[in-house]
Order: C-alpha cells, then sequence, then structure tokens
C-alpha cells in the first residue's frame, strides 16, 4: 500500500523523499494537466517498475526536465519553431525534441533518436528540478484506459506498485498537448 502524502507534507520531507526516488521509488504525482506516474529516468530498473504498472512494454515515455537549460544541452532546439515552443514552457506542452546526448535518461526511456520533454505549470517541477534530473511522466493508469484524475479513479493495478503518491485533490485537465518538433514543420499529435 504506497504512502498517500498532501503537498505541505511532501515539502516537510523532501530531502527523504528524493532520496527514495533516486533510490528507484515509483511515484503518482499532480502535474498542470493530470496525475502522472513518475521515477528517476537515469534509473533503468526504475523505469521498468513503471512499465510493469502500466502494462506498457516498449512505447517510449516522455519526462520532466530539471529546466530548460537541461533541455538546450540533452536535445537539438536549434529550430526557431522548437524555441518558440520551448519558450511556452512552463505550460501543457509534450515537446519531441531529438535527442542529442543519448545517455540522460535510461535506454528504456526512449527507444528511438527522440524525447518528449514537459516542464508543467505546477509545482511538481521542482521534483525534477530538485533532483537535478529528468524524471519519467507518464499518465496514472494502465495503457489505454482512463487516466486519474482523482484518488477515487485510480487504478488499483497501479496503485498496488507505486511506493508514493502525492495528492492535490481532483484535477480537471486534460493530457498535455504533443507537439512533434522532430521534423521541419511541427506537428500537433493527436490524443
Amino acid at each position: 500500500m504506497p504512502k498517500i502524502i498532501t503537498i505541505q507534507e511532501f515539502r516537510k520531507n523532501e530531502a527523504e523523499i528524493l532520496r527514495e526516488i533516486r533510490n528507484g521509488a515509483i511515484f503518482i504525482y499532480p502535474a498542470d494537466t493530470i496525475y502522472g506516474l513518475g521515477c528517476d529516468a537515469t534509473n533503468s530498473r526504475a523505469v521498468e517498475k513503471v512499465r510493469k504498472a502500466k502494462q506498457r512494454d516498449s512505447k517510449p515515455y516522455s519526462v520532466i526536465a530539471p529546466s530548460k537549460e537541461w533541455i538546450k544541452k540533452n536535445c537539438i532546439v536549434d529550430s526557431k519553431q522548437a524555441k518558440k515552443w520551448l519558450n511556452m514552457l512552463p505550460g501543457p506542452f509534450t515537446l519531441i525534441l531529438k535527442l542529442k546526448c543519448h545517455k540522460c535518461v535510461a535506454k528504456n526511456v526512449t527507444g528511438n533518436k527522440a524525447l518528449g520533454i514537459r516542464i508543467p505549470d505546477n509545482w511538481s517541477a521542482m521534483i525534477a528540478k530538485d533532483l537535478n534530473c529528468p524524471i519519467v511522466t507518464t499518465s496514472a493508469n494502465l495503457s489505454g484506459e482512463a487516466y486519474m484524475t482523482s484518488l477515487d479513479d485510480l487504478n488499483e493495478i497501479i496503485k498496488d506498485k507505486v511506493d508514493l503518491i502525492i495528492y492535490e485533490g481532483e484535477k480537471r485537465g486534460r493530457p498535455s498537448t504533443v507537439v512533434n518538433l522532430t521534423e521541419n514543420k511541427p506537428a500537433v499529435v493527436k490524443r
């Protein structure tokens, strides 16, 4: 059974919780859209635990970046359009960018040469910032099922697999808008 905590409890025990995440804990957290399921994106064992919880074998995951500087260091952001979209972060967008540094995330996060990047407009973005590493961001649901907006609709299979839930009440958003910036012309991906 996971520990369910408030934002205030997270802040009070942040150092201990960040240590748990570095050591492989997977957790549910609020974003600016819906609830996400995450882990340290550099820890391949933790990423595998997220894959098992979601029952999702190979589809790539996106990450919450610790900063725009991290994005520029590890991804190709050289087009005018990519820079424009990057300036829209933090916000409800996932930007698909080509990778410069393939070692910035565990191999099992993304199976190709691109990475989905987010910086939510929510206090939870500080988790990646304070860890100084990206965290996996995927909706807190089984693949193909309805996403979590409150504890009432959290799938029991997911709940049994996570170590921690940071809860801030019901979310009324929708999943982030995905913008593919790997081609010459940006493309908004339908969800």
